[in-house]
């Protein structure tokens, strides 16, 4: 049986067709961030040394055990504070007075003798814990209300738009000031109730004061949505008003949300040394700003003590700045780099 040349003319673009067609896949929104992102240097570079920082934060008790080294001089296996300090209180053995020693690497604290190692391990791990549950319940917070408040007509827009503005003027710091004598005075008695207590009231308070920004974009984002075609065909059709929020809206948020999310990250890790140093934040367990606070009036006869925090925060905010910037930059449509 022959085969015209006009049949194999026809297979051949049948086969190109197909192959362009493959190659030519359709690509999500996200997709298209992602792999902007995986070719943006500065991206992979912030998230390598973020996921180190957080490797580190999380095995900290794996590390000081593999260390033989420990933040709480009333652990049993710590060695006495006697034997590792000399009579002017700075430590015996490494810096400032002495030579570099594998044993306490970044030396130890004066007065204490807790290895400053042990501390900075521990402390990262307690501000990266608070400020990454602060900026999921924050984020959760912002999403909800800034989805009502967008989607709602009248009265209802304009009581959450109100609360939204109210909570914007309320002074943060002031309030922290306030929170905490409170705190001390109520559980003095108990230093583990005071410790919960001040850990609760912390997170809570990034909370209250971290939603805001995140509902207003929201907001914005839904009083535009909620005039298009298909929410208005779901409200038609009868769609309960849930699943049009959470089914219909929520998706077409994400960009705004992820990058929201990760620029509040940052400014949560700052607020909570920052508060830690100014001492309203946690003082039953380790802190980056507790030890930044410890280490200030040793700052010129003792200065690894207190660069040492400082330069890990300053490297984790900045990380997380960049980060946060490639990562609004990967989900911005109007962006070409």
């Amino acid at each position: 049986m022959s085969t015209s040349a006009g049949d194999l003319g026809t297979a051949e673009a049948t086969v190109q067709h197909a192959a362009t067609a493959q190659t030519v896949a359709g690509r999500s929104p996200t997709q298209i961030a992602f792999e902007r992102l995986r070719k943006d240097k500065v991206a992979v570079v912030c998230a390598t040394i973020v996921s180190i920082l957080v490797l580190l934060a999380l095995f900290a008790p794996l590390i000081t055990n593999a260390l033989n080294i420990y933040w709480d001089i009333t652990d049993p296996r710590a060695p006495d504070p006697s034997t590792v300090l000399e009579f002017d209180g700075f430590p015996a053995v490494g810096p400032p007075l002495h030579g570099f020693t594998w044993d306490h690497p970044l030396g130890l604290a004066p007065e204490t003798g807790t290895d400053n190692l042990a501390w900075l391990l521990y402390g990262l791990r307690t501000s990266l814990g608070v400020a990454t549950a602060a900026t999921i319940l924050s984020t959760i917070v912002g999403i909800v209300l800034g989805l009502i408040a967008g989607f709602s007509r009248g009265w209802l827009d304009r009581i959450l738009s109100f609360i939204i503005d109210l909570f914007l003027t309320l002074p943060f710091l002031l309030i922290a000031l306030a929170i905490a004598p409170i705190l001390v005075s109520r559980f003095r008695s108990n230093v583990d109730a005071l410790a919960k207590a001040q850990l609760v009231s912390l997170i809570v308070i990034l909370v209250v004061f971290g939603w805001m920004g995140l509902a207003r974009i929201l907001r914005g984002q839904v009083l535009s949505l909620r005039e298009r075609e298909f929410i208005q065909s779901a409200e038609v059709i009868g769609v309960p008003t849930r699943r049009i929020l959470f089914k219909e809206l929520l998706p077409n948020l994400v960009a705004p949300i992820v990058v929201a999310t990760s620029l509040a990250l940052p400014g949560f890790v700052a607020a909570e040394a920052g508060l830690s140093f100014l001492g309203l934040g946690l003082t039953g367990v380790p802190s980056l700003g507790r030890m930044i606070d410890a280490a200030t009036p040793y700052y010129s006869d003792y200065p690894l003590y207190l660069w040492a925090p400082v330069a890990v925060v300053a490297i984790l905010v900045l990380t997380l700045n960049l980060l946060g910037d490639s990562i609004r930059d990967a989900f911005d449509p109007k962006t070409r780099r």
